[in-house]
This record gives structure tokens, C-alpha cells and sequence, in this order.
């Protein structure tokens, strides 16, 4: 069924169902993603305060074959938010829906509507005494909704999972304006298929997540962290596995970190403060939390990995601004390296034993064909990889353009070689949607479809946003 653009008639016919200011004009902040590399059209944005509102403005699309696209924090990097042709849509943003519903320290629970901004969901965990530990760059400003629309990972991963594992259930609209009242705080539900596994990680394209009943933690009493040199990947990676012999599942984080990406932020950020006079080419931020004692498990990883010769030099924060110090360099990695300008950034990940040997590889590859810094950073614990290139110093990105498709293209064919998959955090959006035809097993990708046909019939939801139309 084609889609029609959002009309004067339409938008007249909605705002007579909705309070008064639930519709506006779109401002260039929905139109735009982070990179700049994507620039979308909108007919109208829907402001919705309540389910209710939100079921409203889906029931009148889908009669009316009116595209919809869910909106959250718009920190999305492929495209998912972004709608650059075919119908106007109506650009439904959860951003007023943003109360925490509920806090159940003893369940380890709590309820956050869609637009809860991701920080605030960690504050209101605070509060209470627990942790809610999805971590990632953009918190100040990604909203739930949109972490579990793209099953965002980010640094603690490796000890908690991904949003997915950090959801029991959804409240959501469903394609038709159909309510899912799916807000349990059960740990234990096993009736039937999990509408909620299949929301999370849809990027809207299925439906609109409102509202999430989420998991908390205990807060570790004692956090340790480190920054630790290593003679390459094959030794951040025997490292790891060091760790966790050691410190087993206390480990929340291990990142790993390349020269290039420190020195873009001495270059561009002189204001961060650096943990070393001249930046190792490979080093790892290690941290544990644990009941106490976090500091002497580092100290005791670090003595056995130097007598191994996996670690050159390293410092284990003393203070909590020098732990600040740590994480404050790695979080400015992605701010350093969008002021140096990337000719392709890429979210991968492999098989653990397969990282090292996948870097070398696609080093040599890229370095005998141009002359581009490579920054590879990023999750080292649960193999994803941050795998980007940037033009030598002094040139400029724009003189790649002919032959970034290609370069990226070569990154996911040896990706694929070695069974990883070319997106690891970040979604497929719109930006990956031929790759996902590339690279997806054809049986997946028909059952994908199938779904997508079975729940939304005429096609509304995120239209052209991970399945090819």
C-alpha cells in the first residue's frame, strides 16, 4: 500500500483528537542526525504527554496510511530517525512522556516512561540507592525509549547486557493504535511468544515503545579503575581473559583504546587531561566493582600481567576525580574524533579470539591502498569495535568521498569472513539497510518481513528504516 504525505486536512482532522499544542511545525533539530550526513523531511511533529495520546496519533496514521516516525533523544547514528524521501511523516516524539512511573528498590525495579533522558533513569536509580548501568556517550541526552527501540549497548556490556537484558517488560502502541498494557515486573512470564524481545531492537519499525519496566542493580561498594598499557590486541585480549580469572564477574568494563584516538583529543580538547606525556599505541580501561576491595584486584591483575609481559606501564586511579579523568578521556574519544572528521566510521564486532587478527589484516588492507589515520577503539570485552578512518593530518574527509563506500565495504566483507556482524550497538537504520541485505542470513531476513507484515500491514511504522521496502 503507498503512504501518503501528512496533509493540511490530516493535520486539521488530528489536532481536533488532541489537547491543544500536542501538534507543531518541525524544527531542524528532528530533521538532522548527529553526523550530518542525513537530512529528513517531516510533514508535522506529534508531542504526545500520555499512551493514550500516542494511540490516538498512530490509530489516525494507519487509517489514513500516514508514515510515523518514533523519535527519542534523535543521538541515533544510522539514520534511524531520519526520513530523507518518499511520504512526509508524522515525526512522533516521545520527549513529554518523561516521568518515572515507579521505584521498587526491594524488586530491583523501576518503571520510566520513553522520554526519560537516560541520565536521569541512572539519577533516579541513584536515589534509591541502585545502579541502572546502561552507559553510553550520549545519556545526557538519549531517552529510554529510544535505547530499547535500538537495543543500545555501550561500556558495561560485558557484565549487564545490552538494553535488551535490562528490560521486563513494555507498555507500546502497536500499528493499528492497539495499546500493549505489557508493563509486568515478573522475572519469570514463560507464556507464549516475547512481543517484548521483539520491540526492543526494532527500531520503531513494529511499533512505539512508551513506557518500560526496567531492572536496577546493587551498587558496587568498591569500584576500582585502570588504564593499562599493552604490547598489542592479542595481549588486551589475554589480559581480559586475565581479569576475569581474577576478578570474574566484577568486571563491568573493558575498553580498549588506540594512539590515534588520544591524540585527536590532545589535539582537538586540549582541555581534557590525558593519563600519559606521549599516548601508547594500544591501551585498555579496565574497571571492577565489587563489595570491597576493587583496588587490590587491580593491583593483583596488573602485577601478574606484568610478569606475563602483556602490560608496559599503567595507573590505577587513586582518587574519584582521576577515575573521572579516565572515563572523562574515553567518553571524548567520539567528540575528538567528530571535530577531526571521519571518512567512514564503523560499528562491528567479532568473535573475541577473532579481534586481533582482524585488525592487522584490515589495517595492512587499508594502508596499501591510501594514506588514513585509523582509530580503532571501543568494547573490547564484548568484541565491538569502533573501526574508523580519517584523512591524514591536514587533509580533508571530502577528498575521500569517492572511495569510502568501498573501503566500508571491504571492513564488512572481512567482518563477515570471521562470522561478526557490521553493526554492533548502533542499529540498522536507514544507513545500514542495504548492508542488512548484503550480509543477513535469507531466512532471517524472510521471517523479518513476514513479521513486519503480519504487525503493521500498511506499512506506517518507520517506513525504509531496517527492512528495504
Amino acid at each position: 500500500m503507498s503512504l501518503h504525505d501528512v496533509s493540511p486536512d490530516f493535520v486539521q482532522s488530528l489536532s481536533e483528537q488532541l489537547p491543544e499544542g500536542t501538534l507543531r511545525s518541525p524544527e531542524p533539530r528532528y530533521l538532522e542526525e548527529p553526523r550530518g550526513r542525513s537530512f529528513g523531511n517531516g510533514g508535522v511533529v506529534a508531542l504526545p504527554r500520555s499512551v493514550e495520546e500516542v494511540a490516538t496519533v498512530v490509530k489516525a496514521c494507519n487509517a489514513a496510511s500516514v508514515p510515523v516516525v518514533p523519535y527519542g533523544g534523535g543521538t541515533g547514528l544510522v539514520g534511524g530517525q531520519i526520513v530523507e524521501n518518499g511520504a512526509k511523516p508524522v515525526i512522533l516524539s516521545l520527549e513529554r512522556m518523561n516521568k518515572v512511573r515507579d521505584v521498587r528498590p526491594l524488586e530491583n525495579v523501576m518503571i520510566a516512561e520513553a522520554g526519560v533522558i537516560l541520565q536521569d533513569v541512572q539519577a533516579a536509580a541513584e536515589a534509591a540507592d541502585r545502579l541502572f548501568p546502561l552507559s553510553l556517550g550520549a545519556e545526557g541526552t538519549a531517552r529510554i525509549g529510544g535505547n530499547l527501540a535500538t537495543n543500545a549497548g555501550g561500556v558495561n556490556v560485558l557484565r549487564y547486557g545490552n538494553a535488551r537484558d535490562l528490560c521486563l517488560g513494555l507498555e507500546a502502541v502497536l500499528p493499528t493504535g492497539e495499546i500493549w498494557h505489557g508493563l509486568t515486573r515478573l522475572r519469570k512470564d514463560n507464556t507464549g511468544y516475547d512481543l517484548r524481545n521483539l520491540l526492543v531492537g526494532a527500531e520503531g519499525t513494529l511499533g512505539v515503545i512508551t513506557a518500560a519496566t526496567l531492572k536496577l542493580f546493587a551498587r558496587p561498594k568498591s569500584v576500582a579503575t585502570a588504564i593499562m598499557v599493552v604490547t598489542d590486541p592479542t595481549a588486551a585480549l589475554r589480559l581480559l581473559a586475565m581479569a576475569r580469572d581474577i576478578a570474574g564477574e566484577s568486571v563491568s568494563a573493558f575498553e580498549l583504546m588506540h594512539q590515534n584516538g588520544m591524540d585527536f583529543v590532545a589535539e582537538t580538547l586540549p582541555d581534557v587531561r590525558l593519563p600519559f606525556e606521549a599516548a601508547p599505541e594500544w591501551s585498555v580501561l579496565i574497571e571492577v566493582g565489587t563489595g570491597s576491595g576493587a583496588e587490590g584486584l587491580l593491583e593483583g591483575l596488573f602485577g601478574e600481567a606484568l610478569e606475563e609481559d602483556l602490560v608496559e606501564d599503567g595507573l590505577i586511579a587513586q582518587s574519584a576525580r582521576q577515575r573521572d579523568d579516565f572515563w572523562n578521556l574515553r567518553g571524548h574519544i567520539p567528540v575528538a574524533n567528530k571535530a577531526i572528521g571521519s571518512v567512514a566510521s564503523h560499528d562491528i564486532s567479532l568473535p573475541l579470539e577473532s579481534l586481533p587478527e582482524f585488525i592487522t589484516e584490515m589495517s595492512a588492507k587499508i594502508a596499501a591502498q591510501c594514506p588514513l589515520r585509523i582509530n580503532c577503539f571501543g568494547h573490547l570485552g564484548d568484541g565491538n569495535l569502533h573501526y574508523n578512518l580519517f584523512p591524514p593530518k591536514g587533509g580533508d574527509r571530502h577528498d575521500y568521498d569517492g572511495i569510502r563506500h568501498d573501503l566500508s565495504a571491504q571492513i564488512y566483507d572481512l567482518v563477515h569472513q570471521y562470522g561478526g556482524s557490521f553493526s554492533a550497538e548502533h542499529g540498522v537504520g536507514r544507513l545500514k539497510v542495504g548492508d542488512l541485505e548484503t550480509y543477513a542470513d535469507p531466512t532471517r531476513l524472510a521471517a523479518m518481513r513476514a513479521i513486519k507484515a503480519a504487525l503493521d500491514p500498511n506499512g506506517i511504522m518507520n517506513p525504509g528504516a531496517v527492512l528495504a521496502p
